[in-house]
Parts: structure tokens; C-alpha cells; sequence
């Protein structure tokens, strides 16, 4: 069986800080900040929720960031420009790499799923609308057991959907917390590092491979299988 690739969405193959263009207008030179900010309280409430067991979906969690971030700042966006940011949100570009690496990595005969914290039918949206929904086998969402992304049992959730096992499904994602995740639960983890800014945990566990684009993904895993 070829090598099954799980992609992380939000972050990974979407920008999601294409919001930006639409945010300079309300907020002035404040936007990247502002965007930086609502996108780690997203991320934020979407753990706090996974541990307190007290479920909503990413939709919600990504809305109600919007309105902390809103109010934080100081910004104070009418419910019209919120609107407006959140449909937005649901049509957000891929990042320039991913279009040609996906193409590559399906023309290798690698099966490639969407596995993210975004609901079943929001992640389709998303990648049909940035024109990228035709490479995948199908999109595995956490949706289905009620948490979010590091819970291990959605890594499972994930083997369990694409008939994988650990040693021969990778997780690429551009964020540490969900390579550290998958690779505590027996996967292989690439870190895309889309900014040289970020930074690798440093806890116990290190990528298996580290990326600075998805183009270098296919050859590094030939290069790490290949490995006695």
C-alpha cells in the first residue's frame, strides 16, 4: 500500500491569513496582527474546549475568536464587517506551493487526505473554493468524535478512516502541536515551517522530517523510507 498523507488544512495548505486584504480596510496597518491574534485564539478555544469536554465546532470556535479579538484590540467591528470576515474565512487562498506539490505527490501514488478540526462540509467548501478538493481521497474530520486536534483519539480516528497504520501514515502540518500529536500516537510527522520564524516545541519529540515547502515532501519520504 502507498504511503497515506494526512493534511492539515488551516495553515498548512490554506493561508489563513488571506483575511488580511480584507482586514486592512477596518483596521489599518493593525491587520496582520489582528489576524495573528484571532487566529491563536481560534486555536486556543478549540483546546480549551477539547479538554473541558464541552464540544462546539470549529465554525463556532473561529466566530467567537473573531469577537475576543474584536473587542481586545480595540477595534470594535460592527456585526456587518464580522459577517463579512467569516465568509470570507470560508473561501480563504491556498498557499502557492500547494497546488503543483499535491499534483506531484498524486501523480506518485500517494493517498492524500484532508484531516482537519474544520467540520466535513466546511473543509470541502474550503478546498473546492481554492481549487484543490480533486486531490484527496476523501477529508477526515474530528467532527465526528466531538473534540479537536491534539486529542489522540482522533489520530486513531484517523488510521481508523483511511485504513492506515502509524508506521505508514504521515501527518504534515505547518503546526508543532498537531505533529507532536500525531507522532505521540505511532504516525510520521513533517513540520512545514511556513515562516522561519516559528519554532519547533522542544519537547521529547522531533519531526521526522522538517519542510520549508510541500514541493520537498515526496522526496523526503522516498529518502526516509528508503532508509534501512
Amino acid at each position: 500500500m502507498p504511503s497515506t498523507l494526512a493534511f492539515d488544512v488551516y495553515g498548512t495548505l490554506i493561508d489563513t491569513h488571506g483575511v488580511v486584504s480584507a482586514l486592512r480596510p477596518m483596521v489599518g496597518d493593525k491587520a496582520q496582527a489582528f489576524s495573528q491574534a484571532w487566529r491563536d485564539k481560534q486555536l486556543e478555544y478549540a483546546f480549551r474546549r477539547g479538554l473541558m469536554q464541552n464540544y462546539v465546532d470549529f465554525a463556532t470556535c473561529t466566530r467567537q475568536a473573531l469577537d475576543f479579538t474584536s473587542t481586545s484590540s480595540g477595534a470594535g467591528l460592527s456585526d456587518e464587517q464580522k459577517l463579512e470576515l467569516l465568509a470570507m474565512y470560508r473561501r480563504l487562498p491556498a498557499f502557492a506551493d500547494v497546488r503543483d506539490a499535491l499534483a506531484t505527490l498524486r501523480d506518485d501514488g500517494l493517498r492524500m487526505y484532508a484531516f482537519s478540526n474544520g467540520s466535513e462540509a466546511a473543509v470541502g467548501a474550503l478546498l473546492e473554493a481554492a481549487g484543490i478538493a480533486n486531490f484527496f481521497v476523501g477529508i477526515v474530520s474530528v467532527d465526528a468524535l466531538r473534540s479537536f486536534k491534539p486529542n489522540p483519539a482522533v489520530y486513531s480516528y484517523f488510521l481508523r478512516r483511511s485504513g492506515a497504520v502509524g508506521a505508514d501514515a504521515w501527518l504534515i502540518s505547518s503546526n508543532a502541536f498537531d505533529v507532536i500529536g500525531a507522532m505521540s500516537s505511532g504516525m510520521r510527522g513533517a513540520w512545514l515551517q511556513r515562516s522561519p520564524d516559528a519554532i519547533f516545541d522542544p519537547w521529547e519529540f522531533e519531526p521526522t522530517v522538517t519542510l520549508h515547502s510541500l514541493a520537498d515532501l515526496g522526496q523526503r519520504i522516498t529518502d526516509c523510507q528508503a532508509r534501512p
